[in-house]
């Protein structure tokens, strides 16, 4: 190589990512658990690919992408982030408390990204949003009050609420202090509909028996990837149902709001970019969601026998009829 090529070449090197540089021959890497199933995540992945690209991460050209799939279930979270440690990947990508958990668990040196958690810091995943400290950084899926506006959403479509039952996981007890102190606020009464696997969702619905007017499911994988199951039940029980996941509505919910999930992963991508560029990330803040989607289901409305008040309608993002 000439000397002038070679200077030239040098000076385009210092541009380069710390691991890409640390790894030659390796493409840096990320790992990336989704907590659901391609087909249910579909917008949100494409989303973070597509930022990457624009950041100038090509997946298979200038960086590499494991991808594993949870589909609802955390119990193989632990093998999936030990593989990744085996893997050697550069940063690892996931959403959902419990996932974020068991990466923490399984690795303090590999940067960790996550997607969405709810209450990052009651969960202890990070020391403060401003500073989370340690090898763990991302973004927050919940703002102040979010439970509460949904709660409100239910109220202004059934006036006379009196009872609430909340589907909520065991193992994750994000939000669900705020759905709680909500529902007193309103004045309802509130049933727990406490679940650990997926089996366990039939029988805690059916065994409702009159005890709710509509079911306020928690913003959790679980469900999630449930969502067809939980919401057939609950109209088979004349239940309408209010979620944090837009995929709820299209899946028979009646009401979803809640952060714009493509909008998260696509975010993500950003401290991605800047942690295969050096930086650390203890050192970036958490974020909170900035956009936000109110859809409705009016199909699933007319099954109910509910009507959806047109001052509502006009404020939905979107409405399915």
């Amino acid at each position: 190589m000439r000397r002038r090529e070679f200077i030239a070449f040098l000076g385009g090197a210092a541009g380069w990512p710390l691991t890409a540089r640390a790894q030659t021959g390796k493409l840096p890497t990320i790992g990336f658990l989704g907590a659901n199933n391609p087909s249910i995540q579909s917008g949100w992945t494409a989303a973070f690919v597509q930022r990457l690209r624009e950041l100038g991460w090509i997946e298979g050209r200038t960086v590499a992408i494991e991808y594993r799939w949870g589909e609802g279930q955390v119990d193989h979270s632990p093998d999936i982030f030990a593989e990744f440690v085996r893997l050697k990947v550069d940063v690892i990508v996931t959403h959902g408390t419990a996932n974020v958990a068991a990466a923490k668990k399984t690795t303090s040196v590999i940067p960790i990204v996550f997607t969405a958690v709810s209450d990052p810091v009651g969960t202890k995943l990070v020391a403060s949003l401003g500073r989370p400290g340690g090898n763990v950084t991302g973004l927050s899926n919940e703002a102040p009050d979010l439970a509460g506006k949904r709660l409100e959403l239910l109220r202004e479509i059934i006036p006379a609420i009196g009872r609430l039952a909340i589907l909520a996981n065991v193992g994750n007890p994000a939000e669900i202090g705020d759905v709680q102190a909500s529902a007193r606020t309103l004045g309802l009464t509130v049933t727990m509909l406490g679940v650990r696997r997926a089996e366990d969702i039939a029988p805690v619905i059916a065994g409702l028996n009159g005890r709710a007017e509509a079911i306020y499911v928690q913003s959790d994988p679980l469900f999630n990837f449930n969502r067809v199951q939980i919401n057939a039940l609950a109209q088979n029980a004349r239940l309408p149902t209010v979620a944090g996941f837009r995929p709820f509505v299209d899946a028979g919910g009646l009401i979803s709001y809640g952060p714009n999930f493509p909008d998260l992963f696509r975010r993500a991508a950003d401290y991605v970019d800047k942690i295969l560029r050096g930086a650390k990330p203890g050192e970036l803040p958490v974020e909170q969601p900035t956009k936000f989607d109110l859809v409705f289901n009016l199909k699933t409305a007319k099954a109910l026998g509910i009507a959806v008040p047109p001052s509502l309608l006009v404020r939905a993002d979107e409405v399915i009829e």
